[in-house]
């Protein structure tokens, strides 16, 4: 079990990696050794999350989720094998910690009164400045 936030604990059984052979420069390792990681998480069938934080983390996951509720990361930035899966279980379980935090609800306030005197008393100081940019009255 590795723990992740308050109240919130992963059990490592759930995670299902598959080694693959990485992209990209790499020599002669590119071809013989598999050392990216695909890394999966079953976000809707994990009982260690509680259902808040699975619609949250399903938000957060974006296009890593797949339609059944899959997380795939993708990890393939090391030449190493280890590297690689840490760094794959590392970026899941930031996700997880991001989705565990509850977010602030915003409670909407009005303007004070002095503010609203400050807005319209500046709104006419500028609507004043406007109205000299005009032509001189013939009266003068």
């Amino acid at each position: 079990m590795i723990r992740l936030a308050p109240g919130t604990y992963l059990d490592e059984s759930e995670l299902i990696e598959t080694f693959v052979r990485a992209s990209g420069p790499g020599g002669q390792n590119v071809n013989k050794l598999a050392t990216a990681v695909e890394l999966r998480f079953d976000v809707f069938n994990a009982p260690c999350l509680d259902q808040d934080i699975k619609e949250r983390l399903a938000k957060l996951a974006g296009r890593r989720l797949t339609l059944e509720g899959v997380i795939v990361i993708f990890a393939q930035k090391h030449r190493t094998q280890e590297m690689n899966r840490a760094d794959a279980r590392e970026r899941l379980y930031e996700l997880i910690r991001q989705a565990a935090k509850r977010p602030i609800l915003r409670r909407p306030t009005k303007p004070t009164l002095a503010s609203k005197k400050r807005r319209v008393a500046s709104k006419i100081k500028r609507g004043g400045i406007k109205g000299l940019r005009g032509r001189p009255s013939s009266d003068e």
